[in-house]
């Protein structure tokens, strides 16, 4: 049994919609970050960084329990654990689904996360942080768009764990301002991968 410790965020959706696709058990441990309680010391003790989402594995490698802690190791994680085709073998579209799944990490989530947060969170208006990050975000959604262009998904033409991490930032895409229709390959990938169950499953944790 995994225990998810997560909030309704891009990023604890990421850790449900993988449990969802891979068909794991779960129990959901709500962590409400607008009453502070990822600071709470039992929160910390599984999440050093005070971040969701977290998990524990009580059946992790050799039979003990894991806690882990960053959306992205999480994902990875999981589908090492269960041999997923989420994450493949072949050396080749493994980097591939590994470099997509870092430009998310790196680039989408800090970045469409600034541009929420400037648009929607900031105590005042902040003229050049939200040209900043908007322009940023725009960047990002045509360096996906020309992606897609080109394949299916982001690590070319299946989904994989890219995929399941960049979609709950997508979708997002009203509050950042982005109006879909201005990126047509992305609308198509969202369309298609909105329409998996696993997914709207992981979206509604």
């Amino acid at each position: 049994m995994i225990d998810l410790y997560t909030w309704t965020t891009p990023n604890g959706r990421k850790a449900s919609v993988m449990l969802e696709e891979l068909g794991l058990a779960y129990n959901v441990h709500k962590i409400n970050i607008s009453k502070d309680e990822q600071f709470a010391p039992a929160f910390l003790a599984i999440s050093p960084n005070n971040r969701i989402p977290a998990i524990v594995d009580s059946d992790g490698p050799g039979g003990k329990p894991l806690s882990l802690f960053e959306s992205g190791a999480i994902l990875i994680y999981l589908a090492e654990k269960t041999g997923s085709k989420l994450l493949p073998a072949d050396p080749r579209q493994r980097a591939v689904v590994l470099q997509w799944l870092m430009w998310q990490m790196g680039g989408v989530g800090p970045m469409f996360g600034q541009t929420h947060h400037f648009l929607h969170a900031a105590p005042e208006k902040v003229p050049y942080g939200i040209e900043r990050y908007s322009k940023e975000t725009r960047r990002l959604y045509g360096v996906m768009d020309k992606r897609l262009g080109e394949a299916a998904y982001l690590a070319g033409d299946f989904y994989s764990i890219a995929d399941i991490a960049t979609y709950p930032w997508v979708a997002r895409h009203e509050h950042h301002k982005v109006p879909l229709t201005d990126f047509p390959n992305v609308k198509r990938w969202f369309d298609a991968i909105s329409a998996r169950p696993a997914v709207a499953k992981g979206m509604a944790v």
